[in-house]
């Protein structure tokens, strides 16, 4: 059986999803270091970014994982998705209950879709430069 030779990502599309990785959390946190806001909200805000940048890396993993043939268990399959969206919830309901001007809970949204959009990306491109070392020929 042939493996499928599986090509590596563009050099440029690397440090585009890195790029894109690191402005959204740092204008994330930046964002959230110069908060007008209590310990506890800045806190509860850069602990949804945390978990949401794990959850959807995890679910990134669990669909490749599925894909390439590894055994992925429903309950893991479940959860991380269930992880990714209750992130989302979760910053949603707080920028929704939030003493903020409008600007800054879009900005906040914004910032923090492209940080877990650029962790999905990164993940990929991590694992695709990976499989396509594994299958190089000698």
């Amino acid at each position: 059986m042939e493996q499928k030779q599986i090509q590596p990502p563009s050099a440029a599309f690397i440090a585009a999803s890195w790029l894109a990785l690191f402005i959204g959390a740092i204008a994330f946190i930046i964002g959230l270091w110069n908060a007008n806001m209590q310990l506890n909200e800045k806190g509860y805000y850069f602990t949804v970014l945390m978990f949401g940048l794990f959850a959807s890396i995890s679910v990134q993993k669990a669909v490749r994982d599925q894909l390439e043939g590894i055994p992925v268990t429903n309950l893991y399959y479940g959860i991380a998705w269930f992880a990714t969206l209750l992130s989302i919830v979760l910053l949603t309901v707080g920028l929704w209950n939030a003493e903020l001007e409008k600007s800054e809970k879009g900005f906040y949204a914004m910032s923090f879709v492209l940080s877990l959009f650029a962790a999905v990306a990164v993940q990929k491109n991590t694992r695709d430069v990976k499989a396509s070392k594994i299958n190089e020929p000698f």
